[in-house]
């Protein structure tokens, strides 16, 4: 039913800065928390940063101080500014949609992923 489309992915240098953008479609956009993910080459995916419906933050500590996250619910949108990239931080990153659903459990949706490189 959720339909998300990652964009701003692409080829920079260490210490360069990037931002993400992930636009939503198909729900009630306010009503879902939302996350960024990544998958590094050759490892698991992993959580970089979330935003809540009431807009409380939490990162990953390998980008605290680095990364931000932000939602428009007017535009559907959920973005991740990037600053200070290293090359570890190369990896497709996901989008994610997350809405509590019956029993305590959660509906995830995902993006198709945006490839972010770190290199010089």
């Amino acid at each position: 039913q959720v339909q998300l489309v990652e964009s701003g992915g692409g080829l920079v240098q260490p210490g360069g800065s990037l931002r993400l953008s992930c636009a939503a479609s198909g729900g009630i956009f306010s009503f879902y928390s939302m996350g960024w993910y990544r998958q590094c080459p050759g490892k698991q995916r992993e959580l970089v940063a979330t935003i809540t419906v009431g807009y409380i933050t939490n990162y990953a500590d390998s980008v605290k101080g680095r990364f931000t996250i932000s939602r428009d619910n007017a535009k559907n949108t959920v973005s991740l500014q990037m600053n200070s990239l290293k090359p570890e931080d190369t990896a497709v990153y996901y989008c994610n949609s997350r809405l509590l659903g019956g029993s305590g459990t959660f509906v995830n949706y995902w993006g198709q992923g945006t490839q972010v490189t770190v290199s010089s």
